[in-house]
């Protein structure tokens, strides 16, 4: 019998893309999004993610899409990639974070995170592990700093304008850096 907190892991198959794409848009889109409080429904509007960025990922040799199943369920996934490709100082990246809105604040995120760590520490030898968040969402941001990530001070402009990303509901959307020592 499958425990409340046991989790497998496994990397996505394009099989997986419907319910990968249905798991991020609950997290942080839209009415069902508001179970959870990882929620970006007061700050954009639209999509979050979408089958082509998810089958993008799928594709590119030097990242993974992580899952999480409880009892054979998809309950959170997030993208982790060699490099983030923003600076010489060597990084894995950390995305495409979501867990089920339901499950939020039960520890999934934590045994999640620390499983992405532990996979680009010990399969990539990355040093660190680098991050973009909105830094609207102070929550989330203390959540990481709470878990080993810092603030670098360096943001990122929001992608006004290219929907891909979200309808934003604020003219002051910006991502903020954040970055863990692996070692």
């Amino acid at each position: 019998m499958t425990t409340q907190t046991e989790l497998t892991f496994r990397t996505a198959t394009e099989a997986d893309v419907p319910a990968l794409v249905a798991l991020v848009e609950s997290a942080y889109r839209g009415e069902p999004s508001r179970a959870g409080w990882t929620t970006e429904a007061d700050l954009l509007d639209g999509r979050r993610t979408g089958a082509d960025e998810v089958l993008a990922v799928l594709a590119d040799p030097d990242s993974v899409l992580l899952t999480a199943e409880r009892g054979g369920e998809l309950v959170a996934c997030c993208h982790l990639a060699r490099s983030d490709g923003e600076t010489a100082e060597p990084a894995a990246y950390f995305g495409m974070f979501a867990v089920s809105p339901l499950l939020q604040a039960g520890g999934v995120g934590g045994r999640v995170l620390a499983e992405a760590e532990r996979r680009a520490r010990e399969e990539w030898g990355a040093p660190r592990m680098r991050m973009k968040v909105l830094s609207a969402r102070t929550d989330l941001i203390a959540w990481y700093e709470r878990r080993g990530y810092v603030r670098t001070g360096r943001t990122v402009p929001f992608p006004y304008g290219d929907e891909r990303f979200g309808v934003p509901r604020r003219t002051d959307l910006r991502f903020e850096v954040l970055v863990k020592p692996l070692g």
